[in-house]
């Protein structure tokens, strides 16, 4: 009989914390680590669930494009024993693969595919895929049995939450990504903490914005502090590609203490002008209480670069530049990701 440990973790503090178990998976990383940076033939497998967690995904073929964003994987098929189970929620068009394994260097295709797997639930949902998987443990099962080796295999995700940690241990296999215990360093609020830490520049604001009474006294104490502040911006902690910004204008306010200044700051917030389309004053209000986010000054100006970088860590501790790159932004407020240059 299957026991859905994830939910009861949830709902029942007598269930024993999973953390040991999953520390202990995540070791396993090392040794494996160290076997894939040298490039040889020693047996792998890869298991890619490229599940999203973000609320500005409001259809089930955007989940499935953005799913499919990993097919890039399947070049690791180029070594002759590695095997690749690759999930969606969906199947995948078999043209679509075809395209991809077309592009092994010195594989025949046939022979690669015999050792790519694409399991799927075969729900268009826009719920996360780690959800749609942990509902089904026939699913789980017939991927843990796809896995040869559990010592020789490890989890892709896209992103990592309790349910990319809770299917890695049903699936027994370490994943490749940051404990969610460290999530709250990834927010908003955690960044702007970590720059304070650290020393690091950052803008006049607030973290840890619950409210909209936080709201407008961090906005007050901020024009008490700089009273030439003209706009402000609020940042939903989990915001992605700026979709959790919004912009309040603030020209035309008393001055700092006045006496009309906090009624005049809540109307200001009723009519701030948010990223996202379709977002609304009370939505996002709800969102802000729910996630918390922060506040900063709008750097203003003439000319404006966005520049990004990727890094990663890998499982031996070391920290490596991936890729740098200018952000082209745009939207309703220029906040939008719209494409690198």
């Amino acid at each position: 009989m299957f026991v859905n440990t994830f939910g009861l973790r949830k709902m029942n503090s007598s269930v024993p914390d999973s953390q040991t178990d999953f520390d202990r998976l995540q070791k396993k990383l090392v040794p494996l680590w160290k076997s894939i940076e040298r490039f040889n033939q020693d047996p792998q497998t890869i298991v890619v669930v490229p599940s999203m967690s973000i609320d500005a995904i409001d259809s089930g073929a955007v989940i499935q494009a953005y799913e499919e964003r990993f097919l890039f994987l399947l070049l690791l098929l180029r070594q002759p024993r590695a095997r690749l189970i690759y999930v969606t929620s969906r199947t995948i068009l078999p043209s679509i693969i075809d395209y991809y394994l077309d592009l092994l260097p010195g594989v025949i295709p046939s022979h690669a595919r015999q050792r790519l797997f694409l399991p799927s639930p075969m729900d268009g949902s826009v719920r996360p895929l780690s959800e749609k998987l942990l509902e089904r443990p026939r699913l789980i099962e017939r991927i843990r049995s796809l896995i040869m080796d559990p010592d020789r295999a490890h989890l892709v995700p896209f992103n990592t939450t309790n349910r990319e940690k809770e299917l890695a241990l049903q699936l027994g296999i370490p994943m490749y990504g940051a404990d969610p215990k460290f999530f709250p360093l990834g927010t908003k609020s955690g960044c702007r903490k970590i720059f304070m830490d650290e020393d690091v520049p950052y803008p006049l604001g607030r973290e840890d914005i619950g409210s909209k009474e936080d709201l407008v006294d961090a906005i007050a104490q901020m024009r008490r502090t700089k009273s030439s502040i003209k706009q402000v911006m609020v940042k939903l902690n989990e915001g992605v590609s700026g979709e959790g910004n919004a912009v309040i204008d603030l020209m035309g306010l008393p001055a700092p203490g006045d006496s009309k200044e906090i009624s005049m700051l809540d109307d200001r917030l009723r009519a701030m002008k948010f990223e996202s389309k379709g977002a609304t004053y009370d939505s996002y209000m709800k969102k802000l209480q729910e996630r918390k986010g922060v506040v900063e000054e709008r750097i203003v100006g003439e000319e404006f670069r966005s520049p990004s970088v990727q890094l990663r860590v890998t499982p031996l501790g070391k920290v490596e530049l991936l890729s740098t790159h200018d952000q082209l932004l745009g939207g309703p407020t220029g906040q939008s990701y719209l494409g690198c240059v």
